[in-house]
């Protein structure tokens, strides 16, 4: 019977499960990002946030424990150097699990899982997003509004140059091609 016995067994044996989520978290801590199917990455969060957690407090007792875990020297080094530093402040909640679709092979629900603060394109675009609200106001819309049929004037005759300066270039491949055409003769 499996009375309380809750977790994932993926399809594996104890001593296959154990070494397989080592590899996947040393990758991850190594490589910050990587692409795995769902129910591994959950699996994998749970196995991996508490070795994050214990990295915080940087004593020898936690760097022996984190490394009977995962088993790499460069990986337990990347997580006390780097990581711990940069997630100090964070109470929990180091990994975001980003769903991609299903695998063509097999139809599995695939996913990337990444660590937070390491992924730099959220990061930027938090940001433009918080400048961009701040940048509002209420009393610039009427004085944009009289000024608009200003711009709709001058944006006119700008069109009519594009559409000129377009036709020399049309003209262009075609000068192209017929030098090629010529090469190869």
């Amino acid at each position: 019977m499996r009375h309380n016995k809750k977790f994932n067994h993926l399809g594996r044996t104890s001593s296959h499960r154990k070494a397989m989520l080592a590899n996947m978290a040393s990758s991850l801590i190594e490589s910050k990002r990587i692409t795995t199917t769902v129910a591994k990455a959950k699996a994998l969060r749970t196995y991996v946030e508490p070795l994050i957690t214990k990295a915080k407090s940087d004593t020898t007792h936690s760097r022996r424990v984190v490394f009977s875990y995962l088993q790499s020297k460069e990986a337990v080094s990347e997580l006390f150097r780097e990581i711990a530093g940069k997630i100090a402040d964070r109470p929990g909640g180091y990994t975001r699990i980003l769903k991609t679709g299903n695998r063509l092979g097999d139809n599995a629900e695939m996913c990337i899982i990444e660590l937070v603060d390491y992924n730099e394109a959220m990061l930027a675009a938090k940001e433009d997003a918080g400048k961009a609200k701040k940048r509002r106001s209420r009393r610039g819309g009427a004085k944009k509004e009289e000024t608009a049929p200003v711009a709709k004037t001058k944006a006119a005759p700008a069109k009519e140059e594009k559409t000129a300066e377009e036709a020399p270039k049309a003209e262009t491949p075609e000068t192209e091609v017929s030098s090629e055409e010529q090469k190869s003769e």
